[in-house]
């Protein structure tokens, strides 16, 4: 390799080779917790995602003022194991429900049907889930991910089906239902929650370090380059005589 600037040169590779040890030891378990780095941010961004997706008590009265509204629909469900939990879920909340060929009808107060749907996300969201598996009476490790997940999957359908009907205010009712209370409830679950305005140094801390650590490889590459006479240089004018 023909270098031309020996000390550019060994100054990127000094930076590379800096830059690398970091890089290295982000997938070490040297961050606290159980895992390296990238799970230490993750999570620490996962908790702050939470803290700020808390929408259920709105969407609760909403579907509060859907009480005595009662409707009948029949839902196609995608996962046929979950399609039984769901019909148990709907009995739970006063619907009358039956499962055939893999589509669950039922028939009840939607309003009812929707409340009870937004108390398991609730609970989820709060990491209670054993207060979800009591209020169905099951013991089964998981079984409160599974009921939520069947909530979901009967009223995704559920809403397609609503709007056939003409009742567009309802289907967009059981829409926030599902993407502002029971998504939320399940994949923030087992998840601490965190305020943003609690975490200002650590999150500046992590947002500062990515910019210099981006640069930090950025100039490292420029030097090497450098040195070896690669560069960016403005071009210089030709003047005709």
């Amino acid at each position: 390799m023909l270098i031309r600037n020996k000390a550019l040169f060994n100054k990127g590779l000094m930076l590379m080779a800096t830059f690398l040890c970091v890089f290295a030891s982000l997938f070490m378990p040297i961050w606290g917790g159980h895992g390296n780095g990238l799970d230490a941010a993750d999570n620490m961004f996962n908790r702050l995602s939470k803290g700020s997706s808390y929408f259920i008590p709105g969407v609760k009265e909403q579907a509060l003022k859907l009480e005595g509204k009662t409707v009948t629909v029949t839902a196609k469900i995608k996962d046929a194991k979950i399609a039984p939990r769901a019909v148990e879920n709907l009995t739970k909340a006063g619907a009358t429900a039956d499962l055939k060929d893999g589509a669950v009808t039922y028939s009840g107060d939607l309003g009812k049907i929707l409340t009870a749907a937004l108390q398991d996300a609730d609970d989820m969201f709060k990491n209670n889930g054993k207060a979800v598996q009591d209020r169905y009476g099951v013991t089964e490790e998981g079984s409160e991910k599974i009921i939520t997940k069947a909530w979901w999957s009967v009223l995704d359908p559920s809403i397609k089906e609503l709007q056939k009907q003409k009742l567009i205010q309802e289907a967009k009712v059981v829409g926030s239902v599902n993407k502002r209370g029971l998504e939320p409830g399940y994949n923030f679950y087992g998840i601490a929650s965190e305020k943003v305005m609690d975490n200002v140094l650590p999150l500046v801390g992590l947002l500062a370090f990515y910019v210099i650590y981006t640069m930090w490889y950025g100039y490292a590459i420029f030097d090497m380059f450098g040195g070896i006479g690669l560069g960016m240089s403005k071009p210089k004018i030709k003047k005709e005589a």
